[in-house]
């Protein structure tokens, strides 16, 4: 052997690369195609539902479903099929319209409460508990009852000012844990208002903490909806929602027409089931974002 070189010891082995994953390995894909099979049904329901949905054709009332009404008739000759395409606008309007409104007002209750005075912060906690204490459910009905004949814009804002506590405590806690972040105190010590440091500072850190809660609140504004037409407090029968349809409940129940009812109910609980998948999997850190930190 050449005195020059010198063996020193055997080679370790590269581990070999990685595997990538699948693009689908843990996420909710078929949640995913579902729900938006679901909204874009119901957002371009013109092009194939073949009735106008407020139609009643007594003649064909309480028809079973068959080649003419493939969902069936409610009790008024309204094809079904034709009302839970339409009626999802409704329904799916008020869920992302409540959610809106809950977040903006959880993110700047929250916002405030997190970067007040301990005295402040703990005096706005106290308030959110106290409405906290105060079921949401009745909290809506007498809100509603003030603002008179429910809509679709009412209920959304009923039930949006009913549903920002939760999310507002996840954020108070989030900004308690940012501010004292280097380029939080640098953006204050420059000048910075609240909105550009909530907007360009804050906001990018805590909106992956609540994406979940966001989503929840979507199902729970639907879910909302659908209880309080079932109950006959929600939307009038003229206007065609999931929730109004099930209203119709009992008088399915007593003729024997089912498809008044598991039909538009089994839409409802789709719905929700695929915002439920999605929303567990955004706890789960599915789409993680980079921050500022």
């Amino acid at each position: 052997m050449d005195e020059r070189f010198v063996l020193v010891g055997a080679r370790t082995p590269q581990p070999p690369p990685p595997k990538e994953l699948p693009w689908h390995r843990g996420k909710p894909v078929l949640a995913m195609a579902g729900l938006l099979v679901i909204v874009t049904g119901c957002l371009c329901c013109e092009l194939f539902i073949p009735r106008d949905p407020a139609y009643m054709d007594l003649v064909h009332a309480m028809e079973a479903p068959g080649p003419d009404f493939w969902f069936g008739a409610d009790t008024m000759g309204r094809d079904i099929f034709s009302m839970i395409w339409h009626g999802g606008r409704a329904s799916l309007l008020i869920g992302f319209f409540a959610t809106a409104i809950s977040t903006a007002l959880a993110v700047l209750f929250g916002t405030v409460s997190g970067l007040s005075p301990r005295w402040l912060d703990e005096l706005l906690m106290r308030l959110t508990e106290i409405f906290l204490s105060i079921p949401s459910l009745l909290l809506i009905v007498l809100l509603q009852a003030i603002l008179g004949k429910p809509d679709v814009l009412s209920l959304s804002v009923v039930i949006g000012v009913t549903g920002w506590t939760s999310v507002a405590r996840v954020v108070r806690s989030e900004v308690r844990r940012l501010r004292s972040s280097e380029y939080v105190l640098a953006a204050q010590c420059m000048g910075a208002g609240f909105f550009h440091v909530l907007r360009r500072h804050l906001a990018p850190n805590f909106f992956s903490s609540i994406m979940f809660m966001v989503v929840m609140n979507v199902r729970s504004a639907i879910a909302s909806e659908s209880t309080l037409s079932f109950m006959g407090l929600g939307l009038p029968l003229e206007v065609i929602s999931w929730g109004s349809m099930l209203s119709l409940a009992e008088k399915a129940l007593l003729s024997g027409a089912w498809w008044i009812i598991l039909i538009p109910g089994a839409f409802l609980v789709v719905t929700l089931l695929c915002l439920t998948s999605v929303g567990n999997w955004l706890r789960g850190g599915g789409d993680q974002r980079g921050s500022n930190l």
